[in-house]
């Protein structure tokens, strides 16, 4: 605890002097952060928290409104398809990767990938086949978020399609 501001402090050199404005104002050192406190920045202010309620709708981020949206149509698919769909994986990344010729698995709008079918390898090091949808490209192409589900929507058919062999048009019925 602080002593009160108009007392006096010894010093090492063994001078004596009152303590001014700056021997009073606590310094990061002092001000630690204990248990039921909560770290501050250099500026004073307290760890930022949630702006709205997590129960309030605005509180979910875009990533994962998106993941709500493939999480839909990939139901939808696998109530109708279970057999089929038993060991494929479906999966979400931000943005396609840097690549400069890209295969004839991946769905482009132009030059832009929307989305990549991985085809499974049998064998010993097994690996299930793998859709995977790119985020930001698809955002971009949607005016409103009814858009964007139809079009992931339209995007997943088009994948499970590629990777059953059949037309897209008889899973979409």
């Amino acid at each position: 605890m602080l002593p009160d501001s108009g007392a006096v402090r010894r010093f090492d050199s063994g001078e004596r002097r009152s303590r001014g404005y700056a021997d009073r104002v606590s310094t990061p050192d002092s001000r630690r952060a204990g248990p039921g406190r909560r770290a501050r920045d250099r500026h004073g202010r307290g760890m930022r928290g949630r702006l709205v309620p997590a129960s309030v709708p605005m509180a979910r981020t875009r990533a994962e409104i998106f993941d709500d949206l493939v999480l839909d149509a990939v139901e939808e698919l696998e109530r109708r398809f279970a057999g089929e769909l038993a060991g494929v994986e479906f999966a979400v990344e931000d943005v396609p990767p840097d690549l400069n010729v890209y295969d004839s698995d991946v769905l482009e709008d132009g030059e832009v990938p929307l989305a990549r079918l991985l085809p499974g390898r049998p064998g010993r090091q097994a690996l299930p086949p793998r859709i995977v949808l790119y985020r930001r490209p698809l955002e971009l192409r949607a005016a409103d978020r009814d858009d964007l589900a139809d079009l992931v929507h339209d995007v997943i058919v088009e994948q499970v399609a590629n990777l059953l062999g059949v037309s897209p048009d008889d899973l979409d019925e």
